[in-house]
């Protein structure tokens, strides 16, 4: 019998219900634009609401010195000069206006007793620009933009899984998927798609990324429809993710620990950053800590479990509990841990995808007519090393300009034409899955990837590592031919679970490739046999399976941002 499929037609069709997709269907919905957004998780719970220690925006409210240009030139040196600066420039620009269209929204920040907007240090910045509420920014901006979104009447499909983005000579005319409960097939035509599906930091085995979420979805679709892939093997590794229990192996403990003053120590009790940046100690930039934490646990002066020390139990209690409420709540949930008496056992975890979807810094259009990207599914202003607190004001800022654009492009089109054929290959694709019937399981499968990435392409990479990641890869790859997918009484998960698998394959073929390319020690690719950085590798590193890898120049940094930078530090880095 055939499957049941719902024809549904829109302007815009924004796939991904976190930040960046409902900031984007907000700022359509507001323009009179018809849009519909759809997403595999319910809305109220997107990985944006994980995000915990603030929202970056030059304000000057605590230090008048501040300014935007100061904020680009942060972020431009932290990302080791791999970011790309017109898109620096629009998101700092940028960035107070993504405040204000936050508070218009009805969102209440920290305040200061006076009322201005509480900012605090994050790491890497110059100044105090980081604001927030609590140690739960990103869920009470996940809040606020669904509720606008419900507001507006704005059209959320939940529980929908996107398995192909439908093309024709190089347009996009929609998108096809299923529903994750029943079954159903949904063929969606629009004019313009919006991907803002995440990014693939679940293909490692310790990750602050849930389960099912963050495999790459991004990229397949992507790179599917014909558009390219920029930098994938510049993954931030977080320098605080919990151990225990397993099942929750990195989980986050936000960056707001240490900007509150948490300390680091290792086995000995030694506050081991002395020895890498002596400086910034705890707020150096997360690459930094990260390789600081992993190289004291590689040399023996981790814990018994193979993690590090992260203590906040010196600050005051009210300090704790008004600022890190959340940090508390976790711990407690999870270890029975009262972090105002004892301290948390971290070790670094895959945390955030810098690179992504190539797009363009203007609008964020993609090599395909019509496709955008934003937020973790994109690339282009983080490089080597995201600031933290920069992502959700880019999810804002790109949020508004894309829905602009792709508003703006649909009215452009005199016509749109569809191809029959893609519609029945999105559909193959699924029916093909669905009689699958081989002897491997999926979850073995993705386990094995998750496997292999965090062997050989981790915090520190080699050479020989990344090829033999590769063989490995090439294994899982073939095996993948004989999968086996059976839908039962629980819904299409399994279903799911196979487009997942496929997705984490080509991010993990990305990344691995990328990191062989790059020679060198930049940020947060350590490659050790390659200790230094190299000038001639200061380009940006443009994947696609059809072309390999080509390398991209990037722009010189405007004067007025460039005399704001002082040199890029390479202290603390690796040795040979």
């Amino acid at each position: 019998m055939a499957a049941t499929e719902q024809r549904l037609s829109t302007t815009v069709l924004v796939i991904g219900t976190g930040g960046a997709g409902l900031r984007a269907s907000v700022e359509l919905a507001e323009a009179g634009v018809d849009v519909l957004a759809v997403g595999k998780r319910p809305k109220n719970d997107a990985h944006t609401s994980l995000a915990a220690g603030g929202i970056n925006a030059a304000l000057a409210t605590m230090d008048p010195e501040d300014s935007w240009q100061q904020h680009a030139a942060d972020t431009l040196k932290e990302s080791y000069l791999l970011g790309d600066p017109r898109t620096t420039e629009i998101v700092t620009r940028g960035a107070a206006r993504g405040i204000d269209d936050l508070e218009r929204y009805g969102m209440t920040f920290a305040r200061e007793q006076d009322g201005r907007i509480s900012q605090r240090f994050f790491g890497a910045h110059t100044f105090r620009r980081t604001a927030f509420a609590g140690d739960y920014t990103g869920l009470e901006i996940q809040r606020t933009l669904v509720r606008r979104a419900e507001q507006l009447r704005i059209p959320v499909l939940e529980g929908v899984y996107i398995t192909r983005i439908l093309t024709h000579e190089g347009a996009v005319f929609g998108a096809y998927g299923f529903d994750l409960k029943d079954g159903t097939r949904y063929r969606v035509h629009a004019d313009a798609v919006i991907l803002a599906a995440g990014g693939h930091t679940r293909i490692w085995r310790r990750t602050s990324s849930r389960r099912d979420e963050n495999t790459g979805d991004s990229f397949r679709l992507a790179v599917e429809a014909g558009a390219r892939l920029r930098d994938p093997e510049l993954v931030q590794f977080h320098p605080s993710g919990i151990i225990e229990p397993e099942n929750a192996a990195g989980t986050l403990v936000s960056e707001a620990a240490r900007g509150e003053g948490g300390v680091l120590r290792n086995a000995l009790g030694e506050r081991y950053m002395s020895r890498y940046d002596p400086e910034r100690m705890e707020l150096s930039t997360r690459d930094r800590v990260a390789l600081a934490s992993y190289t004291e646990i590689k040399e023996g002066r981790g814990t018994e479990k193979g993690g590090v020390w992260l203590d906040v139990s010196h600050l005051p209690r009210q300090t704790v509990m008004d600022r890190l409420p959340r940090v508390y709540r976790t711990l407690l949930d999870l270890q029975m841990l009262d972090i105002t008496r004892d301290p948390i056992e971290v070790a670094p975890t895959a945390h955030y995808s810098m690179g992504g979807v190539w797009v363009r810094p203007e609008d964020h259009s993609t090599d395909v007519r019509g496709l955008y990207a934003i937020g973790e599914a994109s690339s282009g202003l983080h490089g080597a090393n995201r600031l933290g607190g920069n992502s959700l004001v880019e999810l804002l800022v790109y949020g508004r300009i894309t829905g602009r654009a792709a508003a703006a492009y649909s009215e452009s089109l005199s016509a749109q034409p569809r191809s029959a054929a893609a519609v029945a290959e999105a559909r193959a694709d699924v029916d093909g899955l669905l009689a699958a019937d081989g002897p491997e399981n999926v979850r073995a499968l993705q386990r094995a990837v998750r496997n292999t990435m965090t062997e050989h392409a981790g915090v520190v990479r080699d050479e020989e590592g990344l090829r033999t990641g590769l063989a490995e890869l090439a294994a899982i790859e073939k095996r993948m031919e004989d999968v086996e997918v059976h839908p039962d009484i629980a819904g299409f998960q399994d279903l799911a679970h196979a487009f997942d698998l496929k997705a984490a394959a080509l991010a993990a073929r990305a990344t691995l490739e990328a990191a062989l390319e790059r020679r060198e020690t930049r940020g947060c690719h350590n490659r050790s046999d390659y200790p230094d950085m190299n000038e001639e590798l200061r380009v940006n590193l443009v994947w696609s399976p059809a072309t390999g890898i080509t390398r991209e120049s990037i722009p010189p940094v405007p004067e007025e941002i460039a005399s704001l930078m002082e040199e890029v530090p390479t202290d603390g880095k690796l040795q040979e």
